[in-house]
């Protein structure tokens, strides 16, 4: 008997962005010097089990029929702890990552419907940024937490 396996191919190419701005600062610089006009969405990127959001902005080019996504990597949660007393007691934080394997990654531009040549083209972009430290592509076959970008 003949066994067929069904393999999703990714229809997206994915941006790693390093740069210490806000998510909603690095989307107004983008948007004025790339000549987009990301928004921000109105509810964030968050999972069904899990308590974690991520800050979510998207641009769609009607003429071109690209989708953009621009999408914090990481979550800062505090907690307010229940006892106060003694030396551990108190709020504390905790970081979640959208890619956990890319914890050094600040920002995820992920791109529906373009080509790989685009994506060295934005990269370029993006590079000549100020207020970006570096972005490069990020080949989304490596990734264990690609589907965290399935949305």
């Amino acid at each position: 008997m003949q066994v067929f396996t069904f393999d999703l191919e990714d229809d997206y190419l994915l941006i790693g962005i390093h740069s210490t701005e806000e998510d909603y600062r690095l989307a107004y610089l983008i948007n004025k010097h790339l000549n987009t006009k990301f928004v921000r969405y109105k509810d964030n990127l968050d999972f069904k089990d899990s308590t974690v959001e991520f800050p979510l902005f998207e641009y769609k080019d009607e003429k071109t029929y690209l989708n953009y996504y621009l999408i914090n990597n990481k979550s800062l949660q505090v907690v307010n702890e229940q006892y106060k007393d003694g030396l551990f007691g108190g709020n504390y934080s905790t970081t979640s990552y959208l890619l956990p394997e890319k914890k050094k990654v600040d920002f995820l531009l992920k791109i529906e419907g373009c080509t790989p040549e685009f994506i060295l083209e934005m990269v370029e972009k993006l590079n000549k940024l100020d207020q970006i430290i570096t972005s490069y592509q990020i080949k989304t076959n490596t990734l264990k937490s690609k589907y965290n970008l399935i949305f």
